[in-house]
């Protein structure tokens, strides 16, 4: 029986991937096989970590620098990830930040773009720059990486993050639809509470251990855990799966 979670020859590139989901999702997809293009913005230092964890498992990686937020930074991203690896098989898109709790009343229409722009507008401008490719061979996986927080509205201060991870989930059932037919899958996954940075930063440890109490599982993820979840969604196992999005949560949220 062959091993459908074999991504050898795949090039993956993940997006936001010097910390967090995203370098454990890069990991992870080395490990499968697959060359991978490390993206980050202004983490170098952690990119860079994740690409010498990668190379001395026996891996292969490359770190670019790009903001997923501009049209032409991207097109750079996807040319120096084609020129290093060949036509990219698999996309996630990954990053994307609070960046800082606010509420309505404090929220700027500047911050509001802001937000927007890096956790949904990045999944747009990316997945155009890879699916004419993917189109023409008639493969690929594009996994977006939304949140719970998309599914419930969020925590108080996050309506422009929450908002921007409803329209991922959106974003990928229109965009299964449209790819679906070309042989390239396009699915999602929405995780709970993971020990990130991101609830180092914006979840006081109260906080951290009111979530845990309504987790049913009893324990927050790890960033190992949601990405081999990508890593399935990205192989041959989730071949029949299109437009779908993954709860990756233990039990907080049941849809």
């Amino acid at each position: 029986m062959s091993n459908s979670f074999d991504l050898n020859a795949k090039v993956a590139l993940v997006t936001g991937a010097s910390s967090g989901i995203g370098r454990a999702a890069a990991e992870a997809l080395a490990a499968s096989g697959a060359r991978v293009a490390i993206n980050f913005h202004r983490n170098e230092a952690g990119a860079e970590a994740a690409r010498a964890e990668i190379v001395s498992r026996g891996g292969d990686a490359v770190v670019v620098q790009a903001d997923v937020t501009r049209a032409s930074d991207v097109e750079s991203l996807v040319e120096r990830t084609v020129a290093e690896f060949g036509p990219i098989d698999i996309l996630v898109n990954n990053a994307g930040s609070l960046i800082e709790r606010l509420k309505i009343l404090e929220l700027t229409e500047e911050r509001w773009d802001e937000v927007i722009d890096l956790n949904l507008k990045s999944a747009f401008l990316c997945s155009k720059a890879v699916a004419g490719s993917m189109m023409e061979r008639k493969t690929g996986a594009i996994i977006n990486v939304s949140s719970i927080a998309g599914r419930t509205g969020g925590a108080l201060g996050s309506i422009h993050y929450s908002t921007a991870k409803g329209g991922l989930i959106t974003f990928t059932k229109g965009l299964a639809k449209e790819l679906a037919p070309f042989g390239v899958r396009v699915n999602a996954i929405s995780p709970g509470v993971i020990d990130t940075k991101y609830h180092q930063t914006f979840s006081t440890p109260e906080v951290m251990k009111s979530y845990v109490g309504m987790i049913p599982l009893g324990t927050i993820g790890t960033p190992a855990e949601v990405a081999s979840v990508i890593c399935f969604l990205a192989s041959d196992a989730a071949s029949y799966l299109a437009g779908e999005t993954i709860e990756i949560n233990g039990g907080m949220f049941m849809d």
